[in-house]
């Protein structure tokens, strides 16, 4: 070990400036033995810095290398794990806990002991060591390889003391006087012992002679101690004078104390009978205006709100402990009471008194509104009413009871005041809608039964016209004469029969301004009102309501959780008031709603627009309020009927018969379609419900498709060709003129149907107009197929050119035109004036027939080359035919 310190010391620490004190081998506990060396060293410079290496043999050769430093003042406890029995073990706690085991409990302990007095000479630092024999623990240096630790560069002190300069003079002196003493030590030393006793002597001496100053010393000892003996007599007598005083001192002192308690209770007791004065005293004026105050003037209604106010904060104080058991305090918090109970009856009767009178103040104008659509503006009661807005908070803090006793009362009055003035404002809406009388149209709108409705619908138009029930434009299509391609539709209103001529697009305006103004009057009436109660019952404060707030405790038994579910908040309060004041404004719009879809079904489009639009409006500004839920509620109503108008539509399609004695045309429902897409094109134009008209789009488009197919099959006087080349022409044209996005595919495919039910109609009703030549012609075509060449064909029998001559000399020109002229006579006929498809399809037929032409003329010049045979007339000829006869009809 000594000789692997010494290459430490001179490979590794000496080139560091560093000093190697001690060594241990250890390894790391509970692992493979990878043996390493820990060394406690100082630097050799000042400061001293002291440091715990860790040091490892290199891998790679013989030679060590530095691994790992820490500095002694990191150190913060050395456990050396047994204090009695040898252990090799021990753990030494830096940043982190670091064990090992030494090769020896020897070296372990040597290793731990120099730490230890490191620690007392350099750090003077408090390192826990725990587990550790206290032998170690000295701060004596032992002998051994350890010894200079304590000295760090000062070596251990000697016995031998230097002399100084007298003691090495006196010693010269002496040697001198004995040049002997180096020859002859035992003679040297006699001498001195001699020279010891005689010194020894004289001393005596000397002590003997200082007697006499001796007894005098103790003389004056003796008469100081009783100087001393007469001065405590003294100070006895001055300290039994002093206890008098200091009883005295201290009975003035007690006195004092009880003068300083007493002033502190004073003050004590003064301070909470200014309390009390301050906070529990109502003026006079507070409560005279109280018992007597005028509620109805604004000056009287604002020393009212202060008085309120100032006996809430004298009800509410909060008092120190002890207060609540004087009897003055009970006393004056009983007076407040009756105070609060007389003021809220005067308050609660005063505000009832105001809601009756508002009703009668209001019935008095309905009148002058019962010919305009216009509702009674409330916003003076409103703004009356708002004086009292502190009083009801007020009241709604101190009387909860009366508070909602008001509630009620005001809700019972208003809803009866909002009924009749919603009433009569929609009893005008509809007599404006169907232009009858008020008297006429609270008769018409009796619940009545159905015989007694044809009754007075027949009183009041005659039983000229066929009741047909609740019908749109589009209802009850029928195909009938030539001259009338277009059926009467009638609608059954509750006050007369209209025909869907009468219901122009004025008529439609008319109504759609009406709802419009029903709505646009309904809005503000309702925004007012919910204002109104929110500022007046003071709903806008997120507070607890007791007695009427309803809490659902709801059990997950799976996860043991409660959930406290609110079920009345803020906005439901405000929905349920102004649900029960307004509760006539759904069932009233939805009768609106159904008289108006009674007069023309195409109103639901109007209404759905319009209703979209509010209900839209009424959720930005608030989803939950009451005017959002119930436009929300009767615009499902008005998509019901707009979903039943476009059904039935449908179903009219379906159920449409033609005239078996006339010619077809542009079917109704086609007719219908365009009046339908037109008017619904300009009501949704920036609608927000675009939507639901694209999906009735595709509904109404499918069905026109399949009936206009299903009549075209069922048809006898017009050919199933015309039907449907008419009719998809008109829808393509439609479709064309309006340019609705979401029947592109439709478009396209009414095209596709008008193109191909062309070409099959001039094909068909054109036929084969030369006859005998077509005949002639596929025998030649047919030779060809069956492998003759074309050019041999004129050699056979039947298709020689003398045969050939014969058949076209049987078609003149005069016989062409004649035949052209006829099959005009006979395209006329099929086809309807109102699409004015004739030229097209003729001249179709012009370029069908050229087309044949061409085609002969190519046969003969294939088949008969040389021949010099030709038709009778030419193309020019087939074309002045046609124009001539275009001209003529």
């Amino acid at each position: 070990m000594t000789a692997i310190k010494h290459a430490l010391q001179r490979d590794i620490f000496t080139p560091n400036d560093e000093r190697l004190l001690s060594i241990v081998n250890v390894c790391k506990a509970g692992k493979k033995k990878k043996n390493c060396f820990l060394c406690a060293t100082v630097t050799t410079e000042r400061p001293v810095q002291v440091k715990v290496v860790k040091v490892k043999k290199s891998d790679k050769g013989d030679f060590y290398k530095r691994q790992i430093a820490w500095a002694l003042r990191d150190l913060a406890v050395v456990d050396a794990k047994d204090a009695i029995k040898e252990n090799p073990e021990f753990d030494l706690h830096f940043e982190k806990i670091y064990k090992w085991v030494a090769s020896s409990t020897a070296e372990k302990n040597a290793f731990i002991s120099c730490i230890w007095k490191l620690n007392q000479r350099y750090l003077r630092k408090k390192i826990d060591f725990v587990n550790v024999s206290s032998q170690l623990l000295e701060e004596s240096v032992p002998s051994g390889e350890n010894q200079s630790v304590t000295g760090g560069d000062e070596e251990v002190v000697d016995e031998y003391q230097e002399l100084n300069a007298r003691e090495e003079q006196d010693i010269e002196i002496m040697m001198e006087g004995c040049e002997y003493a180096i020859s002859n030590a035992e003679a040297f030393a006699e001498k001195l012992s001699r020279e010891l006793q005689v010194l020894d002597g004289a001393n005596i001496q000397s002590i003997m002679a200082s007697e006499k100053q001796v007894n005098i010393l103790m003389k004056l000892l003796d008469e100081a101690l009783k100087e001393v003996d007469q001065i405590e007599l003294k100070l006895s007598s001055y300290e039994e004078m002093l206890q008098s005083v200091k009883e005295q001192m201290d009975q003035i002192s007690e006195s004092n104390h009880l003068i300083h308690l007493s002033n502190t209770n004073n003050v004590k007791l003064l301070s909470e009978i200014e309390f009390l004065v301050n906070h529990m005293d109502l003026a006079k004026g507070h409560i005279k205006a109280l018992q007597e105050g005028d509620l109805a003037s604004s000056r009287g209604i604002e020393a009212c709100t202060n008085a309120a106010d100032a006996l809430l904060q004298c009800m509410n104080v909060a008092l120190r402990p002890g207060h609540d058991m004087l009897l003055a305090v009970k006393q004056q918090q009983q007076r407040f009471s009756d105070l609060r109970e007389l003021f809220a009856r005067r308050l609660a009767s005063h505000l009832n008194n105001v809601f009756v009178q508002q009703g009668h103040d209001q019935s008095s104008t309905l009148a002058q509104h019962s010919v305009e659509l216009t509702l009674p503006n409330h916003h003076p009661f409103h703004r009356d009413l708002l004086r009292y807005a502190k009083l009801m908070e007020w009241l709604k803090s101190t009387d909860y009871g009366k508070y909602e006793g008001l509630t009620k009362n005001y809700m019972d009055y208003l809803s009866r005041l909002y009924e009749r003035e919603i009433k009569d404002f929609f009893e005008v809406a509809k007599i404006k809608m169907t232009g009858t009388t008020k008297e006429s149209k609270k008769f018409a709108t009796l619940p009545r039964k159905e015989s007694a409705v044809k009754q007075e619908t027949e009183s009041l138009h005659g039983s000229s016209g066929k009741l047909t029930g609740s019908t749109s434009s589009l209802n009850k299509l029928s195909v009938q004469s030539s001259g009338n391609r277009r059926s009467q539709s009638s609608s059954l209103l509750d006050m007369g029969n209209m025909s869907a001529s009468d219901l122009d697009v004025a008529d439609r305006t008319k109504f759609d301004k009406i709802f419009e103004q029903v709505l646009s009057e309904l809005e503000p009436l309702c925004l007012a009102e919910q204002d109104f109660i929110s500022k007046f019952f003071k709903l806008q404060q997120h507070q607890s309501i007791p007695g009427t707030m309803v809490w659902l405790i709801v059990y997950f038994a799976c996860y043991n959780f409660i959930y406290l579910v609110c079920f009345l908040n803020r906005k439901d309060m405000i929905r349920q008031m102004m649900i029960k004041i307004f509760r006539c404004i759904e069932p009233e719009l939805n009768n609106l709603i159904a008289l108006g879809d009674k007069i023309d079904s195409f109103n639901s489009l109007y209404m759905l627009v319009k209703m979209s639009h509010h209900v839209w409006t009424a959720q930005n500004v608030d989803p939950a309020s009451f005017l959002s839920t119930t436009l929300g509620n009767v615009l499902v109503t008005v998509k019901r009927n707009f979903d039943k108008c476009i059904s039935n539509q449908i179903r009219q399609m379906e159920e449409v018969k033609i005239s078996k004695k006339s010619k077809v045309g542009i079917l109704p429902f086609v007719a219908e379609f365009e009046e339908f897409a037109g008017l619904a094109e300009s009501i949704f134009k920036n609608a927000e419900r675009r939507g639901d008209l694209d999906k009735a789009y595709t509904k109404l488009i499918r069905g026109v498709f399949v009936n206009v197919e299903k009549v075209a099959n069922e048809s006898q006087k017009t050919p199933r060709d015309v039907v449907m080349m008419e009719n998809f022409h008109h829808i393509f044209a439609t479709l064309s003129r309006l340019k609705i996005s979401c029947l592109e595919a439709e478009k396209k495919d009414a095209k596709q149907k008008y193109t191909d039910h062309l070409q099959s109609y001039v094909i068909y009703s054109l036929g084969q107009p030369l006859e005998k030549l077509n005949h002639f012609f596929d025998g030649v075509e047919a030779r060809v197929a069956q492998g003759i060449r074309e050019e041999e064909v004129s050699y056979q029998l039947a298709f020689n050119k003398q045969e050939l001559r014969k058949v076209i000399k049987e078609y003149p020109g005069k016989e062409v035109k004649k035949g052209l002229d006829n099959l005009y006579k006979k395209v006329d006929k099929h086809l309807c004036e109102e699409e004015n498809l004739l030229q097209v399809v003729w001249h179709s037929m012009q370029d069908e027939f050229i087309r044949q032409y061409k085609h002969f003329e190519g046969l003969i010049a294939r088949c008969y080359p040389g021949s010099g045979v030709t038709m009778e007339f030419t193309i020019q000829d087939i074309l002045d035919y046609c124009s001539s006869i275009a001209q003529s009809h």
